[in-house]
C-alpha cells in the first residue's frame, strides 16, 4: 500500500497511534495498524514510532500498510442469501458488517470466503483475493452484489458496469429532509488532500452521477431517498449526499451526528435494493430486488415514531 498521511486535529487527545489511525480511517482494522507499527511502518512528524508510543494533537502521520497476499484462499462455510444463481453468476444479498475480499486485517469471513465454499469455482480474473468479483459494496452497505463464475461471464459483467448500461438503485437514510421531490448530482469524485480515507466532491475529481428520489420524510429531520448512480465511484452515495447537505444517517465519516431527539442507526444506513442487467451470457433482462434488512426496517419503524 502507498503512504498515506494524516494531521492529527488540534482538539484530539493525546492517545496511541493505532487508535487514532484506527478511528480515522475505518475502512482498515486496528490490528492492521497494530501490524503497521510493528513493521515500522508509521511515522510521526518524521521519525518512526513504536506501538505503544502517544501522538498528540497537531502532529502529522505517516503510514502505509504490509502487503498480505495469502497464497491460497480458504472455503469456510459461512451463509448467504442468494437471490438468484445459474452456471454463469450467482447475486448476493450481502449482509452488513461482511467484507466483500480479503486484505489486510481481514480475517476469514469474507464474502469471497462463502462463495468459495458455495461455488465449485469462480472466475480467475479477479485474481488470488478476488475470484468472480465484479464490483462491490462498502462493510456496513447491504444488497445486491453479483458475482461471475467463469471469465466469460466476468467481461460481459465488467463491460456492462464500465459502459453503464446496467441500473443499480440505493435505498438510502438520510438527515433533514431535500425541499425538492428529486434532483441529480453531477459532480466529480476525487481522493480527499488531506484525510486519505475519504472521499470528496470538487476539481479533478472523476466524473460521477448520483439521482435521487425522495420516497419517505421523518418530521423534518429525516428522509427516505432512492438513489441511481450512473458511476460506480468510491463512496458516491454518501459523499454526493454530504455534498447537498444530507448525510447518511450513521455515516459519521461524512458528517452524520447523533441527536438525542432520533433514533441511533445501527450503521451507515444504505441498501442495493434494485439491479437490472442483461445476462452475461443469453443477453435477457435480469431485474432483480432485496428488500431492506431487519434493523433498516426498524429504524425507519423508529423515525417514523419519533416524528
Amino acid at each position: 500500500m502507498p503512504a498515506s498521511s494524516y494531521k492529527i486535529p488540534d482538539d484530539a487527545k493525546r492517545q496511541r497511534a493505532d487508535k487514532v489511525l484506527a478511528a480515522a480511517f475505518p475502512e482498515h482494522s486496528r490490528v492492521a495498524f497494530q501490524r503497521a507499527l510493528e513493521a515500522g511502518l508509521v511515522k510521526v512528524d518524521g521519525k518512526v514510532v513504536a506501538q505503544s508510543d502517544d501522538v498528540r494533537a497537531g502532529q502529522t502521520i505517516e503510514f502505509s500498510l504490509p502487503e498480505t497476499r495469502p497464497a491460497e484462499l480458504r472455503a469456510v462455510s459461512i451463509p448467504l442469501d442468494i437471490i438468484y444463481e445459474d452456471k454463469h453468476l450467482v447475486v448476493v444479498n450481502k449482509a452488513s458488517g461482511m467484507v466483500v475480499h480479503p486484505g489486510v486485517g481481514t480475517g476469514e469471513d469474507t464474502l469471497v470466503h462463502a462463495l468459495l465454499a458455495h461455488c465449485s469455482d469462480l472466475s480467475g480474473i479477479g485474481g488470488v483475493e478476488r475470484p468472480g468479483i465484479v464490483h462491490r459494496i462498502d462493510k456496513e452497505t447491504t444488497g445486491l452484489l453479483v458475482v461471475a463464475k467463469n471469465d466469460a461471464a466476468h467481461r460481459a459483467l465488467s463491460d456492462q458496469f464500465a459502459e453503464r448500461t446496467l441500473t443499480k438503485e440505493y435505498l438510502a437514510l438520510v438527515s433533514g429532509v431535500p425541499k425538492a421531490l428529486s434532483g441529480s448530482i453531477d459532480r466529480g469524485i476525487a481522493r480527499h488532500p488531506v484525510h486519505r480515507h475519504r472521499m470528496t466532491t470538487g476539481e479533478g475529481g472523476k466524473p460521477a452521477r448520483t439521482d435521487w428520489v425522495l420516497l419517505e420524510k421523518f418530521g423534518e429531520r429525516a428522509a427516505l431517498l432512492r438513489c441511481r448512480i450512473f458511476s460506480g465511484r468510491t463512496h458516491q452515495i454518501r459523499v454526493h449526499l454530504k455534498s447537498i447537505g444530507h448525510a447518511l444517517l450513521g455515516d459519521k465519516v461524512y458528517g452524520w451526528k447523533e441527536s438525542p431527539s432520533l433514533p441511533t442507526p445501527p450503521r451507515v444506513m444504505l441498501h442495493a435494493e434494485h439491479l437490472l442487467l442483461a445476462h452475461p451470457v443469453t443477453g435477457k433482462p435480469l431485474d432483480l430486488r432485496a428488500a431492506p434488512p431487519r434493523d433498516f426496517d426498524e429504524l425507519m419503524k423508529a423515525l417514523r415514531k419519533a416524528s
